[in-house]
């Protein structure tokens, strides 16, 4: 049994610039966000002896970060992909390491640069790896190329069985804007409404634009350490208290449940259980939101609102907003402050435990709940984050 002092923590926080940020290379924004979460944590690099390392599509990014940042002696280090679920999953490794003596001080570290200077958005992640053969080639010769057109077949086969709406979707859309709003990281500032949203171009139907998330540049890091150090040390610590993960392995298959279900019905109950915690316990939602739909059935599988009645839910006036009932990516989330894949639900739930969220600063932060979503709903990662 781990005893009372090897409880893992969140000591440190280190967050480039982001969005349509050029000049620097994965690798580069990487050890700038590794840096800066040692330094916020009031280390210094000799401190750190474990080091776990993920990004985007790109190569530029890996092991070579050890070198880049001047690491010796290392106990801990590995590349992790598992897509927007791997935020997550990093912080439950770096967790696991210090709870057994492992390891004393962990930087979990994520960073991309898909964005290139006179090319849109859309073509920054086109054309990643090989063209696709065998069923995957059959799939593409139907037009389903890419992330939106699948994420579009499961929330299309969502608003089938369960009647969800287009409004349903555009009503956390507007809800996140809301909290981007007053957060000054974010990339869109500007008030939505609901007309706004159902004016936006298609992208796959039933998406609209502001159906889907931003593409960013940049990098995030987290120091991860025991409780008793991190309490000591420059920021508030925040107690990583329970972990999950969900990996239905269905990829590419046909199933029943597809667009229905995620792992996140795997992952959620196993974090909570890990930490002793309910779900009407839970103070703030970060949620992995590469698509307003994703969001939407993220949260029927975590069990805030029952299976099939998402829609109605997040639509009901006031329930997820920054004046709502249940506080959910008060950030902005993927679709409106910044796309760091699974970085960014976490770095916006140790800011709200910290306390240090400004205006957006929710009131009751006792417990925060981080989702990480990867591939086509096909991986999910839960954090259950805590006050010391």
């Amino acid at each position: 049994m781990t005893s009372a002092h090897r409880r893992p923590a969140i000591a440190g926080l280190g967050m480039t610039a982001m969005g349509k940020v050029y000049g620097k290379t994965a690798l580069q924004f990487a050890a700038e966000a590794s840096r800066l979460a040692i330094t916020d944590a009031g280390l210094e690099l000799a401190d750190v002896d474990g080091l776990l390392i993920s990004s985007g599509l790109g190569q530029g990014l890996g092991l070579n970060l050890q070198v880049e940042l001047g690491m010796t002696d290392l106990k801990v280090l590995t590349y992790m992909q598992a897509y927007g679920s791997t935020a997550g999953q990093m912080v439950q490794y770096a967790a696991m390491a210090v709870q057994s003596g492992m390891a004393e001080t962990i930087v979990c570290v994520w960073a991309d640069d898909p964005l290139k200077e006179n090319r849109g958005a859309g073509a920054s992640y086109a054309g990643a790896g090989a063209l696709p053969t065998g069923w995957r080639g059959i799939t593409a010769s139907s037009g389903i190329v890419s992330a939106n057109t699948m994420y579009a077949l499961a929330a299309r086969r969502h608003m089938q069985t369960y009647g969800t709406t287009q409004d349903a979707f555009g009503a956390i859309a507007v809800a996140q804007r809301d909290w981007a709003v007053l957060n000054p990281l974010a990339q869109m500032r500007e008030p939505l409404t609901l007309e706004d949203y159902h004016a936006s171009r298609w992208i796959s139907e039933p998406f609209h634009l502001l159906d889907c998330c931003l593409v960013s540049n940049g990098g995030i890091a987290v120091v991860v350490t025991t409780e008793e150090r991190a309490v000591a040390l420059a920021q508030p610590a925040v107690s990583v208290l329970g972990w999950g993960q969900g990996h239905p392995g269905l990829s590419g298959e046909r199933n029943d449940d597809f667009g229905l279900i995620t792992g996140a019905a795997i992952s959620g109950p196993t974090a909570l259980r890990m930490a002793d915690t309910t779900l009407d316990e839970i103070d703030v939602v970060e949620l992995y939101d590469c698509y307003t739909y994703t969001a939407l059935v993220t949260l029927e599988d975590y069990g805030f609102c029952a299976k099939g009645e998402g829609g109605p839910f997040v639509s009901e006036p006031g329930m997820i907003g920054p004046n709502g009932t249940l506080k959910v990516n008060t950030g902005g989330g993927e679709l409106s402050s910044y796309y760091m894949w699974g970085m960014t639900p976490l770095s916006e739930a140790i800011i709200q435990a910290r306390g240090q969220a400004g205006a957006r600063q929710v009131e009751k932060h006792d417990r925060v709940l981080v989702s990480g979503n990867g591939g086509v709903l096909d991986h999910h990662s839960t954090l259950i984050l805590g006050t010391v």
